[in-house]
Order: C-alpha cells, then structure tokens, then sequence
C-alpha cells in the first residue's frame, strides 16, 4: 500500500475572500492521522481552512491499509465526500461520526460554509489492489495481485492513454503531450466537468508517484527524472513496455477530428 495523498489546491479561499498562496500537499502512510480545520495555536492542524464557518478542529483524516476514514468533529455541519468521476456520486458524513470508511479512489471532500463557494480539497486513496484475472477460481492461498493496479475507468487513467497517444499512434520517438494539450485532447470528453491543468498535473503525480512509482529505486535511468519531462517520458516508457495502455485503449479517447491542426497533433 503507497498511502494517501491530501491536496489543498491554491485556488481555495480563505475568509477574505483572497486565493491562499501556496497549495498545500500531504502525504500520509497507514496509522497517520492529519486534521483540518480553522486550527487555532492551541489545536493545530495539518490543513488550515480559513472559513468562519468551518470548526476550529472541523475533522481528521485516518489512513488504513487499504482505504481511508473521515471523521467529522462538527456538532452541526455534515461533510460530504463527493466522487469526481463517477456518476455523481457522493458519501454524507454526518456531525460526530467517527471514522466513517471512503471507498473512493478519488474523492473531493467538500465543507459548507457562509457563503456561496463550499470549501474543499482532494484526497488520492491508498493504491486499490485487484486479484489478477488469471487466477480467479484458484484457492485464496494461491492468489496474486497486479503489480500495476490501474483502474481504467478513471480519469488518471484516461490522462495516462492522452500522455501515451503519440506514441501508439507513431512508433517514433515523439515527444510527450503537454499539460496543455492534455487539457485540450480531453475537452469536454468527462462527464463530470472539464479537467483543468492543475488537475492534468496531480493525475500526473499521481500516476508517478504512486500507480506506477516512477523514480522509485531501480525503475529510472539516473538524473532522468531531474529533467522538466523526464517524469512524464518515464511513465510513457513504462506504461508502453509494460503493455499497461495499448492500442485498443485509445477508444477511450474523444475521437480526433480530422482537421490539419488535430492530424499534426496526432503525428506529434
């Protein structure tokens, strides 16, 4: 299990109104514990919500060996636990439940507040394990698991099959999309809202650090990932040599319009 991964993007707001300046990023393993809140001196916590509305020590977040919990410290106020790429699904944690179980892979937890913008932040779960097709129907002493869990109806993966489209496409060496033109390969393609750079860039740390652990010892060439794309050519490498995304999954993708600018995007 690689743990959880907690971030506070930067456009959050605080009481006055003014974007924070610095997005805030915990990693968290199994047995850690981080709280959110208003977090005053006397109670710190690791996510600071500056909301007037938001408890000074408004919950905590628990991570376990496979999934994590919320616990919601509010004597007033539910929480809601909101799956971004599915069908609109959501949990509701009510005031005072303790260590309410989240079974999303990845999940926006939203705080109500005074005024019209809730406040929220991400939480990217523990590395979800599947049984490895092959040996369904044996005896559970015998089964075996992925080493790469990838669930390809996510939206990480979906980033992961736009980074190694080229590629599929052309055989050459050619060079790996932006984050820009993910943004604009996957525009208007989810059914759960656009995906922003910012989100294209977390699901691409995501997918290095913890589905495919690029940089890990013995997976990358020594002073590759030091380079601006050196992560991104990593996780193409390993995802093509690996047969982690092939051919048939670029009908995952909108299709390409056959226009001069979309056939050049396409060849690159």
């Amino acid at each position: 299990m690689s743990g959880v991964i907690v971030h506070l993007p930067r456009e959050s707001s605080g009481a006055d109104g003014e974007p924070r300046e610095d997005a805030v990023t915990l990693r968290l393993g199994p047995g850690e514990v981080a709280r959110f809140g208003r977090g005053p001196a006397s109670v710190p916590v690791e996510l600071r919500l500056d909301d007037p509305a938001i408890s000074r020590l408004a919950g905590e977040i628990r991570v376990t060996d496979d999934h994590w919990q919320l616990t919601n410290h509010s004597t007033a106020h539910s929480y809601l636990v909101e799956n971004p790429e599915g069908a609109g699904e959501y949990l509701r944690v009510p005031p005072r439940r303790i260590g309410a179980p989240v079974p999303f892979e990845f999940s926006r937890v939203v705080l109500p507040t005074r005024g019209a913008a809730t406040v929220s932040f991400q939480v990217f779960a523990p590395d979800h394990l599947y049984l490895d097709p092959d040996a369904m129907g044996v005896p559970w002493g015998n089964r075996t698991v992925t080493a790469y869990s990838l669930n390809e109806t996510a939206t990480y993966f979906l980033v992961l099959v736009a980074l190694c489209e080229p590629r599929l496409r052309d055989q050459s060496r050619v060079a790996v999309p932006t984050t820009p033109r993910i943004v604009e390969r996957l525009s208007g393609h989810l059914a759960s809202g656009e995906l922003t750079a910012r989100a294209v860039s977390s699901h691409i740390d995501y997918l290095a650090e913890e589905k495919l652990r690029v940089g890990a010892p013995g997976t990358s060439e020594p002073g590759r990932s030091d380079r601006r794309n050196g992560k991104r050519e990593e996780i193409v490498g390993l995802a093509l040599r690996f047969g982690l995304v092939r051919e048939e999954h670029l009908a995952l993708l909108p299709p390409l319009a056959r226009t001069g600018g979309q056939e050049r995007q396409a060849a690159r």
